[in-house]
């Protein structure tokens, strides 16, 4: 007897449909082919003790099973539930005349228990385009598949819940969201807020001004000055994800296995702070199975490398072409998977090897060269990429002690979000052009061409602060940015002045 059971294989940010073909003959034997892995290849004694602890018989025949397509590679346990179904409907267990209507993905247990998987929202936008009536998965991941509209989602806890649905019984239900509500009522949460913190105005104003261009920024101060503080805050002032944004985001955290059981959409940019002993594999993404790494976990919202010179140097310059791109693209010998990954890179370190140097209150003990040297593990190509440079020194004792909060993140969001409309509407013409960051040569000519007294400052900027040639199209694109916060058309001299303030690390004699 030959039964079809449908499941998906995950590969990068696409499920790929693979039919589960289960033949039962004459003899007593058990064949798997189809390219499986050994999580699969392992199924098979897991599939024995869960059919047998669920109250039914494994058949005593010679089964054979074949996942097509032959050329994908299947990964993961999550087809466990599949097999077992389809074994199952080979000896009359289970009504063959119901498979054709649904795609299932699920691990089982010894004692027939089905535990999450990843990847079941891919899987669950899949089955929607197939034509699939509905989609079976564990309970934990009900709430991420039932995310897609027009397909029934049915999430079960155990194997006969299964067998009994597929069998006409009414033993699940499909689950239904009111996935807009969610998402727009979760979107105003933030765990942090600029309100609570004191002083440091000018690192704010950086900060909202990096937020309404999309800009890169590197704070520099010595320890305890506040910024690891201010990054966790910057997600709070960045306009709030769109529904086709938040379903991209969704999707990356869904294939990584980082959603937890409740989660529908993702309805905040997401926040990503790697440890400094981060590796490249875990940065960009790859592996034996491959994963999304660091920076497409942050896609649409903010990297943060904290102490970034104590980086490894090749997790750092691997760094270069995705900022640049915004996708990451992992080539191996069998495969080549594309994953997204346009953030806001945000990075802190000390300003020298004791951490002191520019501090009020204690000395540096650090020679020139040393500090030179600290400074040099950011390689130029990477510092290249990052528009704002803002140094910090810590508060007096009489900032610390004011009582009054600071201005809201709510506020400062609504300049952003009132910048970024601005943006939006003057690249609209330019496809993968959102915000001033991205801008290149030819827009930055089109739209933030300086007048004759912004290039008479720059140009005493650049021969009095020996500021380098990078410096000059970042000013720009930070000039046009701030300008935008203000609604003014034309790049004015105040804007390029606050912009030239934003470049401490290339001035020549920074560090000296």
């Amino acid at each position: 007897m030959l039964v079809k059971v449908y499941g998906a294989a995950i590969q990068g940010l696409e499920a790929i449909p693979v039919t589960i073909e289960v033949n039962a003959s004459r003899g007593i034997k058990f064949f798997l082919v189809g390219l499986p892995d050994s999580a699969v290849k392992e199924s098979h004694e897991r599939i024995i003790s869960a059919i047998e602890n669920s109250g039914y018989e494994f058949p005593s025949k010679r089964i054979v099973v074949n996942m097509a397509p032959a050329s994908i590679r299947k990964e993961g346990s999550g087809y466990d539930l599949p097999l077992a179904i389809g074994i199952l409907a080979t000896q009359g267990s289970v009504r063959t005349d119901r498979l054709e209507r649904f795609m299932m993905v699920g691990e089982l247990s010894l004692d027939g228990s089905i535990q999450p998987v990843t990847g079941a929202l891919l899987m669950a936008i899949k089955a929607r385009a197939l034509g699939y009536e509905g989609l079976i998965v564990p309970e934990q991941n009900v709430c991420e598949a039932a995310v897609v509209n027009q397909l029934k989602v049915y999430g079960a806890s155990h194997i006969r819940q299964v067998i009994d649905f597929l069998n006409g019984e009414d033993s699940l239900t499909p689950k239904i969201l009111d996935t807009r509500k969610d998402f727009y009522e979760k979107q105003a949460l933030h765990e942090f807020d600029f309100a609570d913190v004191k002083g440091q105005e000018h690192v704010k104003r950086a900060l909202e001004v990096a937020a309404a261009g999309g800009h890169n920024l590197i704070m520099i101060g010595p320890p305890g000055s506040g910024k690891s503080m201010m990054a966790k805050r910057l997600p709070s002032i960045l306009p709030p994800l769109s529904l086709a944004e938040s379903l991209e985001t969704t999707q990356i955290h869904s294939v990584a296995g980082k959603l937890g059981k409740d989660t529908t959409l993702i309805a905040q940019r997401p926040f990503r702070a790697p440890h400094h002993t981060i590796s490249q594999v875990a940065l960009v993404g790859g592996g034996a199975n491959p994963q999304p790494g660091e920076i497409s976990l942050a896609h649409n919202g903010v990297l943060f490398c904290d102490e970034l010179p104590e980086f490894s140097r090749a997790a750092l310059e691997v760094l270069r072409q995705p900022l640049e791109d915004r996708v990451i693209n992992i080539s191996r010998a069998k495969y080549t998977i594309t994953y997204p990954c346009s953030f806001m890179f945000v990075a802190s370190m000390n300003p020298c090897p004791c951490g002191y140097y520019n501090d009020p209150n204690k000395t540096c003990v650090c020679t020139p060269g040393q500090i030179q040297r600290y400074l040099n593990k950011i390689s130029g190509p990477l510092l290249d990429r990052i528009d704002l440079q803002i140094e910090i020194t810590p508060l007096s004792f009489q900032e610390l002690s004011q009582k009054e909060k600071g201005e809201s993140s709510a506020a400062i969001r609504e300049r952003v979000i009132k910048a970024r409309a601005i943006q939006s509407e003057r690249y609209a013409p330019y496809k993968g052009i959102h915000c001033n960051a991205q801008m290149n040569s030819k827009l930055l000519h089109l739209y933030a061409t300086p007048s004759e007294s912004c290039l008479e400052l720059l140009r005493q900027a650049m021969n009095r602060l020996q500021l380098s040639a990078r410096a000059y199209d970042r000013i720009l694109r930070v000039a046009r940015t701030i300008a935008d916060l203000e609604g003014s058309a034309q790049i004015e001299t105040h804007h390029v002045a606050e912009a030239i303030g934003y470049r401490n690390l290339d001035r020549s004699n920074w560090g000296e």
